[in-house]
């Protein structure tokens, strides 16, 4: 693998356990409560990061799984990962594709089973990762649903500003729930 993915990968998992240490404080009442807005609670949230990460390593595999001809992660599939976090930070929500919001999101979940399947997740990712040849690393792997295709590394580096990005909106909501 090559080093910059590995030590992005060390730092989304530093901010997953700062933010799993952060939670720990709450009971799964408070974790599982909605906001006034009708929003999601904090663990469904959670779901939905952990339901995009897991996604997009599915999506990896089965593309990987035939062989295809893939094209070089040049400068637009950089920019695309960069569109694609720029948008983060911006102040504008938007409907999560299906797969990864309302539809599948449980109404109610446990903090702790959350916790351990998303840590086993992201060591799954990180072994996968490992496996792969590094010729890989510098195509067009993945798709992106709203921005596109890009490298593995623009992969990882959308799941950490999508992270960022509601990790402040898990924030909110537990300031207004538990507050």
């Amino acid at each position: 693998m090559i080093a910059s993915l590995d030590q992005r990968l060390k730092k989304i998992d530093q901010r997953l356990q700062g933010l799993l240490d952060e939670l720990s404080a709450y009971d799964n009442e408070a974790l599982n409560r909605k906001p006034a807005d009708g929003g999601w609670s904090a663990l469904q949230v959670m779901h939905h990061l952990l339901l995009a990460e897991e996604g997009s390593v599915k999506y990896v595999k089965k593309k990987l799984s035939f062989n295809p001809e893939l094209s070089a992660a040049g400068f637009s599939s950089s920019w695309r990962a960069f569109l694609l976090n720029f948008y983060f930070i911006l102040p504008f929500k938007f409907k999560a594709p299906p797969g990864v919001g309302d539809d599948a999101l449980p109404a109610r979940s446990d903090f702790q089973e959350v916790s351990e399947r998303w840590r086993s997740s992201r060591k799954a990712l990180r072994e996968y990762l490992e496996s792969l040849p590094e010729e890989l690393f510098q195509k067009s792997i993945y798709r992106h649903p709203f921005a596109g295709r890009m490298s593995l590394e623009g992969m990882v580096q959308f799941f950490e500003g999508h992270f960022e990005r509601h990790r402040k909106q898990i924030g909110r909501v537990l300031a207004e729930v538990a507050g």
